[in-house]
């Protein structure tokens, strides 16, 4: 359900200390836009082949108003949905990957590590720890069959890797159960084999044996049809690191020590009663957040399990916090972020850059910009490098305030066998994919 073998989700976009550098105009970043650039930039032949024999929104189609929103195919009985696995070249064969055993999660992880997104230049790539794997994969009522591994026969060496996870999404009124693919990762010395398609339909069987019929998925390449791009936005915590290792550069006029002062945070937080989430504040936050995101025309339809699993605070995996009023006890604000840092390929003196990534912030009563600079600072406290955000939600109304920096590339959302007629821009999607 996401083919892609390339960079994705880059794991770190140049950032120039131009703080005033307008995003593209609206057209420019629009799938209309991307579309027509699509016969001449990206033919890719092999690639679109492949997503045009599958339940996709079509390049073609974009601008159809007679075509329905939903469901692109309806569902297939159960008793057709093939039983066996998808044939795999000779040398190969499949495992279902126990993500709770400690060798098969250590096994996952240096796939993962030494294989998966780099940026363009390959300075960077994803570091994703064992404990981040266990968070993302585990959500509740998995399926351990999603979590999908290719072996050599001869060498049992783990070479690729696919998942899915069920989630509820709702789109506009109408709630979907959903897989959520992610992960798609192939050993670089295998790239020419073409295993990713095999593996999107291998796990596209697997998610139709329970029944499920759709999916969401992001990428960084444009395959059809995406229905919403976005962008990552950077917030320097430590400057002179970030120019050092060439994640940043130092802007025109700039010296190091006033680039420095620029990006300085106080030292503690200002909004009174902000505080770490905590078990007891589960059904509060649930109510806070169900409530923000009905007004996202696609959105995670959240209760209180999954605000338990995925906002509750865990070390160097994710965190949470809220603002609770002093007078009232009430619970009126809440932000998150999640750890994801990045390996710093060739640098002789750092080896991690470590990035919080905006995940969901309600604001009520504090001012949203005033609940992100809070969490800015925290983050700043935990020696992380750089906040990223994309322009989701309402994150745009403090991006430039708050001194974040356009990043280069794109982060294109997909939905596999669901059609919506118009491209949503970015503020109205309330929807963070891992």
């Amino acid at each position: 359900m996401v083919d892609n073998n390339s960079t994705s989700d880059s794991p770190a976009e140049s950032q120039t200390q131009n703080l005033d550098g307008d995003l593209h105009s609206e057209s420019d970043s629009s799938v209309y836009s991307l579309a027509r650039k699509v016969p001449g930039s990206l033919s890719l032949a092999k690639r679109h082949k492949f997503w045009e024999s599958q339940p996709v929104g079509q390049f073609k189609d974009l601008g159809d108003t007679s075509l329905l929103e939903g469901p692109i195919e309806a569902p297939t009985p159960l008793s057709e949905v093939k039983k066996e696995p998808y044939n795999l070249p000779n040398l190969y064969e499949w495992i279902t990957c126990d993500i709770d055993s400690e060798e098969m999660c250590a096994e996952v992880y240096n796939l993962l590590t030494n294989n998966y997104v780099e940026d363009d230049e390959n300075m960077f790539r994803f570091n994703y720890s064992k404990e981040f794997l266990r968070w993302a994969l585990r959500p509740p009522g998995f399926f351990r069959s999603w979590h999908i591994g290719v072996r050599v026969k001869s060498s049992k060496k783990l070479v690729a890797f696919i998942t899915g996870i069920p989630a509820r999404i709702r789109v506009r009124d109408t709630v979907v159960i959903m897989a959520e693919i992610n992960f798609l990762c192939v050993h670089k010395k295998l790239r020419s084999k073409r295993l990713a398609p095999v593996m999107i339909k291998e796990v596209t069987r697997r998610v139709h044996l329970e029944n499920i019929w759709q999916a969401a998925y992001t990428a960084g390449v444009v395959l059809p049809t995406p229905v919403s791009t976005c962008q990552y936005w950077h917030r320097s915590l430590h400057p002179k690191k970030l120019i050092d290792v060439g994640f940043s550069r130092l802007g025109p006029r700039m010296t190091m020590s006033r680039t420095i002062k620029l990006y300085k945070l106080p030292d503690s937080t200002s909004t009174l009663g902000f505080r770490k989430m905590e078990l007891h504040d589960v059904p509060a936050v649930t109510h806070l957040l169900r409530n923000y995101l009905s007004q996202f025309l696609v959105a995670p339809d959240f209760d209180e399990n999954d605000v338990e699993h995925w906002l509750l605070p865990k070390e160097n995996v994710v965190d949470s916090y809220l603002v609770e009023s002093p007078e009232t006890h009430e619970i009126t604000d809440f932000c998150s972020f999640y750890t994801l840092p990045s390996s710093i390929l060739g640098n002789q003196n750092y080896s991690t850059l470590k990035a919080a990534y905006s995940y969901y912030n309600v604001s009520t009563k504090t001012p949203l910009l005033q609940l992100m600079n809070d969490a800015l600072i925290i983050a700043k406290q935990k020696d992380y490098d750089v906040f990223n955000a994309l322009d989701v939600m309402q994150n745009e109304s403090f991006l430039k305030e708050l001194k974040f920096g356009p990043g280069d590339g794109k982060l294109h959302y997909y939905l596999y066998n669901y059609r919506i007629n118009h491209v949503l821009r970015p503020s109205e999607l309330g929807l963070v994919l891992l």
